[in-house]
């Protein structure tokens, strides 16, 4: 199952984070991919709102990994782009995020997807049009846990539907 999304803005896609927040639980896991500039961090953002954390989200491409606390979730944000080998990745502690009571948002998760586990959250962002700030977004849930949960992604992300 495949989910067609479409956002006008950095603010609506920030808003489709903020709606996607409401079907999160601990230990979810959501794979963030698509070009520089597409807007992973943006939706990264919108999540952390939706879950209601108070600290401003920023990228973590030099730092690999943000961790944002106060909200319904704890948000580990990671940025696996940079890294060469999955011992690298491993080296970081995923393992203990994906494992932790929180939700693990990684940008370029495709890289690391064989490590991911079973039930994970896809969502591939394009950009269609340099010259604009419209992001096309792709949600595929993936595993029996997802799949239980795509009608309610279908709800919430209704207003973006393409």
């Amino acid at each position: 199952m495949e989910i067609r999304l479409a956002t006008r803005s950095a603010d609506e896609t920030r808003g489709l984070g903020e709606a996607l927040a409401e079907v999160l639980d601990p230990n979810d896991v959501v794979s963030l991919t698509g070009e520089p500039g597409a807007g992973k961090t943006t939706l990264v953002q919108g999540v952390g709102a939706g879950l209601g954390s108070r600290s401003r989200v920023v990228s973590p491409t030099f730092t690999l990994v943000r961790e944002y606390e106060g909200g319904r979730l704890h948000v580990f944000h990671l940025d696996v782009y940079r890294l060469n080998m999955i011992q690298d990745v491993l080296d970081l502690g995923v393992e203990d995020m994906l494992e932790g009571g929180g939700v693990t948002l990684i940008e370029w998760g495709d890289v690391i997807e064989g490590i991911l586990g079973a039930n994970l959250l896809e969502i591939e962002l394009t950009v269609p049009d340099l010259a604009s700030e419209e992001r096309e977004l792709k949600v595929t849930p993936i595993g029996p846990l997802w799949l239980e949960r795509s009608g309610r992604i279908v709800e919430v992300t209704e207003r973006w539907q393409a």
